[in-house]
């Protein structure tokens, strides 16, 4: 990076910069210009919609900032949720960017306790893209959405010039019931709660960066995505009062932990050594320097429940193929509100904060 930034400086049109006392700007948190770790889920993700976004839609936007939007309508309540999928590369093991895009919206819906029902499918094409690709896509967004029991209902193509894009960019909004008597969102955990998550950690994102040039980590690692409404269901089903549900997509179990810390204004405790990390995805982070607990999942939940229905509620999810390595992983404290802090096997504490900006970019 020295010598590219030295070189540069020489040529002709660069301006002489003083780089003394300079350190590395990564990610560039001051930037007059949209940088990658704005995309990451993290503290520049959420500086861009506080400082920006929300600014400038003032009253014509809702202050709720949920997986998706509860919207009252007659006599029912509506779950509204829309993602954007820009994952690179397009086709990774145990999946694609067409069943990633059917499943995120999917499982947006139904961390409010929504029942998923219709989902709208926009795509941005870059000129020159293989339509064997592009069908292949297509393919697997009608078998997740068969799989999920969801209709694609509405939709829209746009194909830009060639080097303006980067193959296939799809986006999908989705619009489910919410059942009588739930009530799951972010600022409902409470310190006592325990927080249970339904499986292994970090698989999606290390499946995705297994596939990209230059990275073997000599292990096979296959993406989770999957739609987890049914999950889901089957835990409303126990009678418990879920009061937080978040699927840990971009940012990790890291980013919705102290999201959901900071609505709640409570602390979460972590057992370090309850996580469940497998050893492929552990060997993967420690080779790259990440950590597990800011790689991106997609086919995992994070529940907070009250502690006397935890045990009910962590039966339901073992019981069902989507949970069966679910572990309780944490609690609730009145201690260091909006923090999350991991034990360790040494009796240790360490602070999870939140990522700044992106580890692993185009992850989903």
């Amino acid at each position: 990076m020295q010598y590219e930034v030295a070189r540069r400086t020489a040529e002709p049109g660069f301006a002489e910069l003083d780089f003394e006392g300079w350190t590395c700007p990564v990610p560039l948190r001051e930037t007059p210009s949209i940088v990658m770790g704005h995309g990451g889920g993290g503290a520049m993700s959420g500086e861009l919609v506080e400082h920006l976004f929300l600014p400038a839609y003032a009253d014509a936007a809702t202050p709720d900032l949920g997986d998706s939007a509860v919207l009252a309508v007659g006599g029912a309540r509506l779950a509204f949720s829309t993602d954007s999928y820009v994952v690179k590369p397009m086709f990774f093991p145990g999946g694609s960017i067409g069943d990633l895009a059917v499943n995120g919206t999917v499982n947006d819906l139904a961390m409010s306790g929504a029942t998923p029902l219709f989902l709208s499918t926009a795509f941005i094409l870059q000129e020159g893209t293989s339509l064997s690709g592009l069908g292949r896509i297509a393919r697997a967004m009608g078998a997740a959405a068969r799989a999920a029991g969801v209709k694609l209902v509405t939709g829209d193509t746009k194909v830009v010039e060639r080097a303006s894009g980067d193959g296939v960019y799809i986006n999908t909004s989705g619009i489910g019931v919410i059942p009588d008597g739930v009530d799951i969102g972010p600022r409902r955990a409470r310190p006592g709660d325990a927080v249970i998550v339904s499986g292994d950690i970090g698989v999606h994102g290390i499946a995705v960066m297994s596939c990209r040039e230059g990275l073997e980590f000599g292990t096979a690692v296959e993406s989770d995505s999957a739609p987890l409404h049914g999950l889901v269901a089957d835990m409303i089903a126990t009678g418990a009062d879920l009061h937080v549900l978040r699927d840990p997509t971009r940012g990790g179990v890291a980013a919705s932990l102290n999201e959901i810390a900071q609505a709640s204004s409570v602390g979460i405790d972590l057992m370090e050594r309850e996580l469940p990390i497998p050893g492929n995805v552990a060997d993967a982070c420690s080779l790259l320097g990440l950590d597990p607990l800011q790689v991106a999942n997609e086919g995992k939940l994070l529940a907070i429940v009250p502690a006397d229905s935890a045990d009910q509620v962590l039966a339901a999810v073992r019981a069902h193929p989507l949970g069966r390595g679910a572990r309780r992983i944490g609690t609730c404290v009145p201690e260091h509100p909006g923090m999350v802090v991991a034990r360790t096997g040494l009796g240790a504490n360490r602070v999870v904060g939140l990522p700044v900006g992106e580890q692993l970019p185009r992850i989903c």
